[in-house]
């Protein structure tokens, strides 16, 4: 998710390392922090593979400063990344949160409505935190106040996204 959200902050436009992992970690934050020791070696993975390019600009009080921007090859792998996602992308919520950021720069609606139709599907699944058995418990059913407060908060999220996933959809299959 790392070089996805690389690539992604690049196809909005050029930026220094500095401020890339500032954006990152603004998206990623509290959950997956970015560290400059998993960036810089992320940034060279990407330049390796022709996806990034680097111009060296004069600093503005100190030393020069390395912008990187997107080349061709990159905005074609980004694409190629938002239009076929793993399935993790789509069932883990951050990846998914990241994968959804950068979503818009999947130009073709249909692409788009495809990936959104992915996570509806998985959500539409029964899922608990909890069982009994192989059967997924429901909130009503726990004495726990704090697993019942779990699940509260996760049905109350995931009953926002179902209806956000199918207004969204609705309004890409009318363009």
């Amino acid at each position: 998710m790392l070089e996805l959200a690389i690539l992604g902050f690049l196809c909005d436009n050029p930026l220094h390392g500095y401020e890339l992992r500032k954006r990152i970690t603004a998206l990623t934050g509290h959950v997956k922090p970015v560290a400059e020791s998993t960036l810089y070696p992320a940034i060279k993975r990407l330049e390796k593979a022709s996806w990034l390019a680097r111009e060296t600009q004069p600093g503005a009080v100190a030393a020069p400063r390395h912008v990187l921007t997107l080349t061709d090859e990159g905005r074609q792998e980004l694409r190629r990344r938002l239009a076929e996602p793993v399935r993790q992308d789509i069932t883990d919520e951050n990846r998914w949160f990241t994968l959804l950021a950068f979503l818009r720069h999947l130009d073709d609606h249909g692409l788009q409505a495809e990936v959104l139709r992915r996570r509806l599907l998985f959500l539409e699944e029964p899922a608990s935190f909890f069982y009994e058995g192989d059967r997924p418990l429901r909130a009503e059913e726990l004495e726990d106040p704090f697993r019942r407060g779990i699940l509260t908060i996760a049905r109350a999220t995931s009953d926002a996204e179902l209806s956000w996933l199918r207004s969204t959809l609705r309004s890409l299959d009318r363009s």
